[in-house]
């Protein structure tokens, strides 16, 4: 089977959260896939001053706010992992939510928050899940999830196929780490990053873009540049993901042994 993934680059302006989903939804538009994949924070922007800033740009999950994007999703039959400031009960988290072509919001907290993302977030309090959609077994995983390979193994073992990543890089790491993720487990990897720059409270950080769609064997299928507004889509079948045999005498779960791993 066929499915067509891909990874939304774009350049969100901070704090025009209505503005960043018109260039998001437009962005969308412009690439025919099954499944897109935005960056972390889409919605609002990453340099936030102070937790109350980041209240006043943050949504719930059944907020009006999503309704353009479920509505795509229906009427085009898609799947949207959109990144954006989570706000439940009072606590703030850094979310990706996965929309599906049959109305339902799947929300994934991330779990490894990055520098001063500590000081406005809550880290996420759910453990990784797999989605069904499109056609595939989607796992959501944000940004600095990456250097920890728990998370991706985790997603792994629960069926993912696809991990849709979201990010905010800054460090020169990830996008080479995030191959390793693929051969270790499997798996295909969109990993959306924004680019651009943000300047605020006295901080300045330059995203690095370099968006890509990794192949189960760790092959680059599609990498953006470092610095341009664009949608890459590429077919990928999913199934490939279920195969986890490296020899005839090896896979990679079967061959696992944890009841060494821990300490």
């Amino acid at each position: 089977m066929k499915l067509r993934i891909a990874v939304v680059q774009m350049m969100p302006k901070f704090g025009d959260v209505s503005g960043n989903i018109d260039k998001a939804l437009s962005m969308v538009r412009s690439e025919r896939a099954d499944l897109y994949v935005l960056p972390e924070l889409a919605l609002s922007g990453y340099l936030f001053e102070s937790p109350e800033e980041a209240a006043s740009l943050a949504q719930e999950s059944d907020e009006p706010v999503f309704d353009e994007f479920a509505g795509l999703a229906a009427t085009e039959g898609v799947s949207l992992v959109v990144g954006f400031a989570e706000r439940d009960a009072g606590t703030l988290y850094n979310s990706s939510m996965l929309l599906t072509p049959e109305g339902e919001r799947h929300v994934y907290r991330k779990v490894q928050l990055f520098w001063g993302e500590k000081e406005i977030f809550a880290p996420g309090d759910r453990r990784p899940g797999v989605v069904e959609s499109s056609g595939a077994r989607l796992g959501m995983m944000i940004c600095f999830d990456w250097i920890f390979p728990e998370i991706a193994r985790t997603l792994a073992l629960a069926g993912a196929q696809v991990l849709c990543h979201s990010t905010n890089l800054v460090l020169p790491y990830c996008q080479d780490a995030m191959i390793t993720r693929c051969i270790e487990n499997r798996v295909f990897a969109a990993v959306s990053n924004r680019t651009g720059t943000e300047a605020r409270a006295g901080k300045e950080l330059r995203f690095t873009g370099l968006s890509e769609i990794v192949g189960v064997d760790g092959k680059v299928l599609l990498r953006a540049g470092a610095e341009e507004e664009v949608v890459l889509a590429a077919d990928i079948d999913p199934l490939l993901a279920d195969d986890k045999s490296v020899t005839p005498l090896n896979d990679l779960m079967t061959d696992r042994r944890p009841e060494l791993y821990g300490l």
